[in-house]
Parts: structure tokens; sequence; C-alpha cells
């Protein structure tokens, strides 16, 4: 805790400023709903694309209910979503690198060759496909952004993970009789946690991007819930006069997505190896 503590406080300014907006949309996802001042689906205000207000502080949307509550209930599942699949990404990802690292070339061609081929699929149509294919469901977005991101994942932790397999200390490992599971959990796998932490953190913006996108085209969360992506894409009529109710669920995308960027970018120790 204290060396966690240590490396908050050495973070440089950027740094300081991506972990507040990031521990701050944390919170938001965590208590948010239960801060709500309103139920997420009630009609509240006679106004459609009201300003702030002392009842309504980001407003009203087109329908003339609350931004603010909507804005927190949003922010709970863009959050979840987006932290579940860059987890399950990245989990998957570099157990199959592991995997393809100390399986040799008759694990690592087929392997590397399929991601190829998965990466190689643009993930508007994949997810197009998908949604057409079974309809929109949450376990179904969680499904379509971890398949995505899980390539990308592969192809970074297989070139750390196959480097580090060339490593001195791995070539004592097997020279001293130890299987290839403990070589890849024991040995490589530990060298490889900064790199793979930015990743993470990379993946998580993308996944948020990606559902965020989908959301705006009507193939994200279903109505009458709604993540940030989908806030954007239901009040699109209010951009013409500036109002809250679509400029709030912008700024709340841009915050998350660049704290996220300016905290790793900031890590102390990212990309080193012993």
């Amino acid at each position: 805790m204290a060396r966690s503590i240590k490396g908050a406080i050495a973070l440089p300014l950027s740094g300081k400023i991506g972990l507040t907006l990031v521990l701050f949309w944390i919170l938001a996802a965590l208590i948010g709903p239960m801060l709500a001042p309103y139920p997420v689906g009630a009609f509240v205000a006679f106004d459609v694309f009201d300003g702030s207000s002392g009842a309504h502080w980001l407003g009203s949307d087109y329908l003339g209910r609350d931004v603010l509550s909507r804005l927190l209930w949003g922010a709970r599942y863009t959050v979840a979503l987006a932290a579940a699949a860059a987890l399950l990404a990245s989990t998957t990802g570099t157990a199959l690198a592991l995997t393809a690292a100390v399986g040799g070339p008759k694990v690592d061609e087929p392997l590397s060759r399929f991601m190829d081929m998965l990466i190689s699929i643009p993930s508007k149509i994949f997810s197009l496909v998908l949604v057409a294919a079974f309809g929109s469901s949450l376990p179904l977005l969680l499904l379509i952004a971890a398949i995505t991101y899980v390539p990308g994942n592969y192809r970074i932790a297989r070139a750390l993970a196959v480097n580090l397999a060339q490593m001195d200390y791995v070539q004592v490992a097997k020279a001293r009789g130890e299987g290839r599971f403990h070589i890849a959990i024991a040995e490589v796998l530990p060298n490889m946690i900064h790199p793979l932490l930015a990743d993470f953190g990379l993946r998580f913006v993308f996944i948020v991007l990606l559902l965020s996108g989908l959301s705006f085209l009507g193939l994200g969360v279903q109505p009458p819930d709604a993540d940030l992506g989908s806030l954007v894409r239901e009040n699109i009529s209010g951009l013409g006069e500036g109002a809250l109710a679509i400029l709030a669920p912008a700024v709340a995308i841009a915050t998350l997505t660049v704290g996220v960027n300016l905290l790793i970018d900031a890590l102390p120790g990212r990309g080193k190896r012993k």
C-alpha cells in the first residue's frame, strides 16, 4: 500500500490529472446511480433540452428526462462493460500468447495465423453481423468487444513472451527441468506485467470508443437503458442549439478516454523488465 501511494505521488502532473479523472468515473460508475436525483427513465421536465437549473443541473433531454441522472446510470454501463471486456480480452490474449511462446512452432503457428485472421475483420462489420444475427444484449456486447481486441493483445503479449523465453534465466529454468506451465507463469509472465498494464489501458479506451460507436448507431445498450454513446445518439437533435443533453455525455466520453491515456503514459516503471 505504501509503495502504491508513493508511486501515485511520484506521478507527473499529467498522470495525476489522469488518475483523478479515472477515479472520478470509477466512483461515478459505482455509486453514481445511488446519487441520481431522479429515476433513470422519469419524465421530470416540461421543456425538452432545458438548460441547467437548480432542479436539473445538466438540464433535460429530448423527452424531458433529467440528464444528470441518465449520465450517472450511463457511466455505469460504459465503464463496467469496457472494463470487463478489456479484462477478458487481455486475459485471453495473454494466456494464448504464453501458450504460443512456450509451446513451440506447432502451437505458435496455428494460433498466430488464427489471430491474423481475426484482426483482419473490421470491428464494426463484425459487430453488425453478430447483432443482426442474435440481437443486441449486454452479454453479446461484452463478447463482441472482447473478441475484437483479443488479437491485438495477443500480438503484443506474444512478442514480449517470445523475447523473454530466450532469456538466460528461462533457459536455466528449462535446464533444471521446470515444466512449460511453470516457465510461462513464474518466469515469463511476471516480466510482462508493466507493458501488459499499459496495453490493458489502451484496450479499455478502444473498447469505450467501440461501444460508444455501436450505441451511436443504435446497436449498443438498448432503451430505456443507455450508456454514454446512447445518450449522444438520442439527443443528436439538440446539437444545433448546443444542448447540455448532448454535450455532457460527449464530454464524459472524452474525459474518460483522455484520463486513461494520461494515466497510462505516466505509469512508473512502464515497459521495464528484469
